[in-house]
């Protein structure tokens, strides 16, 4: 049928445009939050291109959500402003039968999204938990970045390096400050060029050279100055910590393995994004509808309010489930089978419309 064909094409082209301009926010939303991060110091530069990839890839499933409703939303209301649903409806076919066309289209998409929901979604979480757990396990001199006063791990030294020197190796560094707290006594060092040495059991040191260190105890006089050709401070490194993970780090057999009330709180929100999608494609067919004597913005405010409020429901149930205060097999159902009714509603009010415009 031509209109179908039509209609595949439209909600093709829009999906696209629509997953292009999403994709686009939520890469400068990503991207403005760890240039933040990474200004104030909590996030290395050179990790920032790493963490927008797995944040991109975590936040997918949303943003093809969102694709498959705004783009079957956009064509349709496009038929109704330029009066081709009106031609859908004078064929004798009802607004029913816009249903199976749209879950054409958006099965598939579904079915993408289900796989990077319980999948992908996962193992980006896990990796960005991983990688970000190895940025804070680094050592203090690997934090280091030049024109950055960076405090160690500890919070006992602070490092201050003007530039690289870039003429003996990559490790030396020029016009170095370091300050420490050890025993109540503060020590100011200053040099002039500064590298990294292992020795054979692995340990990492910085090795100051041609500089001075200025040591006292604050709040009184006693201080002293020590001149130096070469200084050699021990860089302490952070064990690696091997905690409990995350639910949402959790592959899907683990998490059901697991059993807790946080695993089953994270299941059911991996379980709700793909019949979202479904519900939000079936939710577009009637909220569609445009009036050409009426606004055309009121059906896209109420589309936007039911999206919300849906995902929303979504997220109190499971935080409730999360927190043992609702059922599983409750928190699954409740909030579809709720939006299951409204759909119901919705499409009753319409065919009731068309009903009586075709009576006249």
């Amino acid at each position: 049928m031509i209109f179908l064909r039509a209609a595949q094409r439209e909600f093709t082209q829009n999906a696209v445009a629509v997953f292009v301009a999403l994709f686009a926010i939520l890469i400068s939303t990503v991207l403005i939050r760890l240039l933040g991060q990474a200004a104030g110091g909590r996030v290395p530069a050179d990790a920032v291109l790493s963490l927008i990839g797995f944040g991109a890839i975590a936040q997918m499933p949303v943003v093809l959500s969102l694709t498959v409703f705004i783009a079957i939303l956009m064509t349709l209301s496009r038929w109704y402003r330029d009066s081709e649903m009106v031609v859908w409806f004078a064929s004798g076919l009802p607004l029913t039968a816009w249903i199976r066309p749209v879950l054409r289209f958006a099965v598939p998409l579904v079915l993408v999204i289900a796989g990077l929901s319980l999948f992908v979604s996962p193992w980006a979480q896990k990796k960005s938990a991983e990688y970000k757990e190895q940025l804070n396990n680094r050592d203090d001199v690997s934090r280091v970045a030049p024109g950055m006063f960076r405090e160690s791990s500890g919070g006992e030294r602070v490092f201050f390096v003007e530039a690289m020197s870039g003429l003996e190796g990559p490790d030396r560094v020029r016009n170095v400050f370091a300050s420490s707290m050890q025993n109540g006594r503060l020590g100011v060092m200053v040099a002039a060029e500064a590298h990294t040495e292992l020795d054979e059991h692995g340990n990492r040191y910085v090795v100051l050279e041609h500089g001075r260190r200025y040591e006292g105890t604050p709040g009184t006089p006693s201080y002293r100055m020590i001149e130096f050709e070469r200084y050699t401070v021990r860089m302490e490194t952070k064990e690696v910590e091997t905690g409990p993970r995350q639910p949402k780090t959790l592959a899907l057999p683990a998490l059901i393995k697991d059993g807790s009330d946080r695993s089953r709180g994270e299941l059911l929100s991996r379980i709700s994004l793909p019949v979202l999608a479904v519900m939000l494609a079936l939710l577009a067919i009637p909220l569609s509808f445009v009036n050409p004597r009426a606004g055309r913005t009121n059906n896209l405010i109420f589309a936007v309010l039911i999206y919300l409020i849906y995902s929303n429901a979504i997220s109190v149930c499971q935080a409730w489930v999360g927190q043992g205060r609702m059922r599983f097999e409750v928190g699954v159902l409740l909030p579809h089978l709720i939006m299951l009714l409204v759909l119901a509603a919705l499409f009753y009010k319409r065919l009731s419309v068309f009903a009586r415009w075709r009576r006249r």
